[in-house]
């Protein structure tokens, strides 16, 4: 179990220091910076390479509402539940606190947003609580049946990664602008307490809500009507 957990705090950190740091370092250096484009692809491959790493350790899931998922559509045990999210939110607060010590050290330094996540005003470009709360259901719906489909029998051996990842940057490609982009929990608690922006924690119970609901109807959904077969376990295969 403790290799599960360090799997899943390494793989978490990476997440939210390759994905959230794109954003807070590379993304608005002007002529330069990455933009929308750039901090989605950086979050697919932050998941594509360390589900390939230690994905076959722990199943990879780096994300509270993937293992919530993965257990409802029976491919992990819920005793593992709250062991794995302690884990992730703590890698994922370990790479927030990494990235605020990185960024501070220039002369003009100021948090800002900090990659947090967001509706309303605190919304990349305004949009409310009833659309943010919308995508980041469906979208979490769709990724959880992006990775069960993925990492199912039928699916081309190895390739479950590679899939995973570009899921997530179509993910990203679609919501930035709508909430700066969750489907993920732990990551929107490891940069929420290092914004300036005062509504950063306040907002966080959406981030932790929605994903879980998506994560839940995407896993009935393909447990009820898309299955076709037990499946091995988690993102890079069978746990050890």
């Amino acid at each position: 179990m403790m290799r599960k957990l360090g799997a899943e705090f390494f793989g978490t950190f990476w997440l939210v220091f390759g994905g959230c740091g794109s954003a807070i370092l590379a993304a608005g250096i002007p002529d330069l910076g990455i933009a929308y484009a750039g901090v989605s692809l950086a979050f697919g491959l932050t998941v594509l390479t360390m589900a390939y790493a230690v994905g076959g350790i722990s199943g990879g899931h780096f994300n509270p509402a993937v293992s919530l998922g993965l257990a409802i559509g029976g491919r992990f045990d819920f005793k593992e539940l709250v062991p794995y999210w302690v884990a992730q939110v703590v890698g994922a607060f370990a790479a927030g606190a990494a990235l605020y010590a990185i960024a501070s050290g220039v002369d003009d330094f100021a948090a800002g947003g900090f990659a947090a996540n967001g509706y309303g005003e605190f919304s990349p470009h305004g949009f409310n609580m009833v659309s943010a709360l919308l995508i980041e259901i469906i979208l979490t719906a769709f990724f959880l049946i992006i990775i069960l489909g993925s990492t199912s029998k039928l699916a081309p051996a190895g390739f479950a990664p590679i899939a995973i990842g570009l899921g997530l940057t179509l993910i990203h490609l679609i919501s930035i602008p709508v909430t700066n982009t969750s489907v993920n929990p732990a990551r929107s608690t490891g940069v929420a307490f290092f914004s300036d922006n005062a509504l950063a924690v306040p907002q966080l119970w959406l981030f932790w809500v929605a994903p879980l609901i998506g994560a839940a109807i995407g896993a009935l959904i393909w447990k009820t009507i898309l299955m076709p077969g037990e499946a091995p376990e988690g993102i890079g295969g069978d746990a050890d």
